[in-house]
């Protein structure tokens, strides 16, 4: 069955939709499938930061809906290039993802190019991906990037603990406090992300 949406107002996303009840009938039984519809079903509702094709090219979401969803097809609308002025940090955001994936199925590189993409946006990135709650982004840390999930022992929100493993990689420290708990902004960082 073939798709074709266009950027729609948001509407929050539900199971019983259309496109993720169809998109879930064509599953392959992989690793991400259930990850992947919930972002597009998002996407085509206009509910997240992705840009079009969750931030891949087209070729390579091409490949993630035929590996993933095998006969469904969608039409994906993508812009022309501009210029990306945030190039070198999605480029660290990019190199720590792929430092740490789990190396059990191909889709964890996709995976991690649309987390980088998410995280040039300004909400939660569970928000930012177009997930249906922080569950399910904590489910995918664990499942393609299991070494940096067992990092954030703290439960620290996602977008701010990975950029805090790039200033702890080039040995800076953003702190404030000598240990997160005194810090003024802890709850910035720890607080309920709803």
């Amino acid at each position: 069955m073939k798709f074709e949406r266009p950027f729609l107002n948001p509407v929050p996303p539900t199971a019983g939709t259309s496109l993720y009840a169809e998109l879930m009938a064509n599953v392959a039984g992989l690793p991400n499938d259930e990850l992947f519809a919930q972002m597009i079903v998002s996407q085509t509702g206009g509910i997240g930061a992705l840009p079009p094709g969750l931030g891949l090219d087209e070729a390579a979401f091409a490949a993630l809906l035929l590996r993933h969803f095998p006969g469904m097809q969608l039409v994906v609308r993508h812009a022309g290039q501009i210029a990306d002025p945030r190039a070198l940090e999605r480029d660290d955001v990019l190199a720590l993802l792929l430092e740490h994936r789990a190396f059990k199925d191909g889709s964890e590189e996709w995976m991690a190019e649309i987390v980088t993409a998410a995280c040039m946006a300004s909400d939660h990135l569970w928000q930012d991906l177009g997930l249906w709650s922080r569950t399910f982004l904590s489910q995918l840390m664990t499942q393609n990037f299991p070494t940096l999930a067992a990092k954030n022992i703290h439960d620290m929100k996602w977008k701010k603990f990975l950029y805090k493993q790039l200033c702890e990689k080039e040995g800076i420290n953003a702190c404030r406090a000598p240990s997160c708990q005194v810090c003024t902004d802890y709850l910035k960082c720890f607080g309920p992300e709803e």
